[in-house]
């Protein structure tokens, strides 16, 4: 009797313990009852009803990563070129995913790839290549409205890769230098007008300084000179109004006369004419400078 009893406790054991499930985090187990739709296990402690419950999927709740192989496509303008893309997804409703299309990561990238060449079919090559936000959010919007009823979410498509064909890459990559050197003879010449522009400014500088150098000299010169005479006039000047005060008047006529005919001698004339009044001064002067030396010969 005991060992029946034992005997049904181990087939109990071994029939309840595999029963006892344990859902982990992040996962959802799809539990179908007699082959029929029976509930969605979320994480935790749960019990499965043995012959009579079974489990349809373990489905992962966590975002996945799909980089598909690079797919053809035809640009509008007729260029066929290579492009792979990167899906990013997360299983929202395990039983849609479960029961919703056969093969899900499979319909998933041949429906990128349709997708793909929809929207490449009208795009030139340039928006092709310059496009890929635009081509990005198209796409995503058009899976994730596809995989709805799938339970599947699409939170973003990147396109990985574009490879045109070799020619069209040549012919660009030689688009691309001549596009360089452009800009540089651009930069260059910029360079040299600026550098003209420079010296030219320059020099308009340096001449305005030294036209204001050689005015201020000038200037200069025509005070000095103006000072110069000045000065002259105020010593005659002063001389005069001395002479006056000594009462010497016909003295400084006389030396006034002096004076006169030595500016006269000064020229190259040969022959000077002189008038009947200054020979009358001028044998006044003489007589007056013999009296003078007398005068200093008597003090001796």
């Amino acid at each position: 009797m005991p060992e029946i009893l034992i005997a049904i406790l181990v087939i109990i054991l071994i029939i309840i313990i595999p029963n006892i499930k344990i859902v982990p985090q992040a996962k959802s187990y799809v539990i179908e009852r007699l082959g029929s739709y029976y509930a969605t296990w979320n994480n935790g402690l749960h019990f499965k009803i043995p012959f009579i419950d079974s489990i349809a999927n373990k489905v992962s709740l966590k975002e996945t990563v799909k980089d598909f192989a690079p797919q053809p496509v035809i640009t509008k303008d007729n260029v066929t070129m290579q492009i792979d893309t990167v899906v990013y997804f997360q299983i929202t409703d395990p039983k849609l995913y479960t029961y919703g299309v056969d093969f899900p990561i499979s319909a998933i990238e041949n429906l990128t790839a349709t997708t793909l060449r929809n929207i490449i079919g009208e795009l030139e090559l340039d928006q092709t290549l310059t496009s890929r936000d635009i081509i990005n959010s198209k796409m995503r919007a058009i899976l994730d409205e596809a995989t709805d009823p799938w339970g599947i979410k699409v939170n973003r498509v990147e396109v990985k890769n574009i490879l045109p064909p070799r020619d069209i890459q040549d012919a660009m990559e030689k688009q691309m230098r001549a596009e360089r050197e452009r800009r540089e003879k651009i930069l260059q010449a910029e360079g040299e007008k600026k550098s003209s522009i420079l010296i030219a400014e320059g020099e308009k500088e340096s001449a305005i300084l030294r036209a204001e150098a050689q005015k201020m000299s000038q200037i200069k010169i025509a005070e000095g000179e103006a000072e110069a005479l000045i000065k002259i006039k105020q010593a005659e000047a002063d001389g005069i109004r001395l002479l006056k005060e000594a009462g010497a008047d016909e003295a400084v006529l006389q030396l006034k006369s002096y004076e006169t005919l030595s500016h006269v001698a000064d020229g190259n004339a040969t022959k000077i004419i002189v008038p009947a009044e200054l020979q009358g001064i001028a044998t006044f002067g003489t007589a007056l400078k013999e009296v003078m030396e007398d005068k200093k010969q008597d003090k001796k």
